[in-house]
């Protein structure tokens, strides 16, 4: 037997995945954002100059294909805002601020765990030409009237934290590195040694008890921001108080990409584990230009994890309002010689907009337990006699009566 790549699924069952895709589109059209669609084929340079070299997903995560050309290098993306940004710079866009979301499958080698998947799809929200603060302040407002309101998830929090400008972090940096160099550089894990020397504020990335401990004392960046980064923060932290937002201030949250600049947050919950944030995102005001854009163009976005979130709403789905299935009508015919009249009825009724299932195999008896288990509203029993006085049994399979119907009025009597 071929089993399934390790790290991905089968969705057998797609209904809460269609919930989400279908409540976070209705919430990003009343935002304004404007549905994209991407390759999930990019040249890996794409990443490599967006994410930075030193970080976990170019170093260790990548998918790379191999392809005929030899000095081409294309891999499946890990992450859709670069692409984004690319398919911003590529097109010429230049209606601003551009707010899009896409939504589909990303690629990352990691071990599989709970939350955690080699192929996992995402909804991106993207605003790119975001000049105003503010605009952070409106898609995490956005997010959270996306879980709280319209999903119904009320056991998640809000985690924010402000990175300053590209002077600030430069500063910061330095103050992080000495502290954890001179004073605590021993009692620091293997992988924070080398992350210190590399990209110092990714060891607040690490997991280990001991390095959050040594964290939780370092200096804070936000302590150290210029006075315009400052009053941004001030003001992002304001606007949340006014809008009813409730968030705490997690300091050591930097995000895992190098593009990340001023504002990050993440969406967690508890009920995921390790792997607990389900929507992260922040601002990136270089990443235009990083790319090749004639003019940088500052802008916010996040990601949503829809794998996650169905972890979540699993917990929950008995609390959740579900769109409801059309009632479906099953058609019997008794015998093969009814069964042309009874794909011909059922084209009739579909062309009508009614869900129909015509049973083709199996006794009458077990067509009839069959109709029962697919929860059908009625059977619609077409016999020999039936046949020859164009009519049709119709059974109810709640009440369990029956009448006969002309198939002339077929359809005008389910409607009703």
């Amino acid at each position: 037997m071929i089993t399934r790549v390790k790290g991905t699924q089968d969705f057998l069952d797609v209904t809460l995945f269609n919930f989400i895709i279908q409540h976070a589109t209705q919430q990003a059209e009343l935002y304004q954002f404007k549905e994209i669609i991407l390759p999930i084929l990019e040249y890996t340079d794409l990443f490599q100059r967006s994410l930075g070299t030193e970080t976990d997903v170019v170093n260790k995560e990548m998918f790379y294909i191999k392809t005929r050309e030899e000095d081409e290098s294309i891999c499946l993306r890990p992450e859709a805002t670069a692409s984004i940004a690319r398919a911003f710079i590529e097109n010429g866009v230049d209606q601003l601020p551009w707010r899009v979301f896409t939504c589909g499958p990303m690629f990352r080698y990691e071990r599989p765990q709970k939350g955690r998947y080699r192929q996992f799809n995402q909804i991106s929200f993207e605003i790119i030409g975001a000049q105003s603060i503010l605009h952070d302040v409106e898609l995490i407002a956005m997010l959270d009237r996306l879980f709280t309101e319209r999903i119904g998830i009320n056991s998640h929090a809000l985690l924010i934290n402000f990175l300053g400008c590209a002077e600030d972090r430069a500063k910061y940096k330095e103050l992080l590195y000495n502290y954890l160099k001179k004073n605590h550089f021993e009692e620091l894990c293997p992988q924070c040694k080398e992350r210190l020397e590399k990209n110092v504020m990714r060891v607040f990335d690490c997991k280990n008890a001991q390095c959050q401990l040594l964290f939780r004392k370092a200096p804070k960046i936000t302590d150290h921001l210029c006075q315009p980064c400052a009053a941004e923060w001030e003001q992002v932290k304001e606007q949340l108080d006014f809008l009813s937002i409730s968030y705490s201030h997690q300091d050591t949250l930097v995000r895992g990409l190098d593009y990340y600049s001023k504002t990050v947050f993440e969406f967690t919950s508890s009920h995921l584990g390790a792997q607990n944030a389900f929507c992260a995102g922040g601002r990136y005001d270089h990443l235009v230009a990083m790319l090749g854009g004639k003019t940088d163009q500052p802008a916010v976005g996040a990601a949503l994890g829809i794998e996650r979130l169905m972890l979540i709403l699993e917990q929950i789905k008995d609390t959740l309002t579900m769109p409801q299935q059309k009632a479906i009508q099953v058609i019997i015919p008794v015998a093969k010689e009814q069964q042309p009249l009874a794909l011909l009825i059922a084209d009739e009724l579909r062309a009508n907009d009614m869900g129909v299932e015509v049973l083709l195999e199996g006794s009458i008896k077990s067509m009839m337990r069959k109709a029962n288990k697919l929860g059908a509203a009625h059977a619609l029993l077409i016999g020999e006699q039936e046949q020859q006085d164009k009519i049709i049994t119709i059974k109810n399979m709640i009440t369990g009566t029956e009448e006969k119907v002309a198939q002339a009025n077929l359809v005008t009597h389910l409607k009703k």
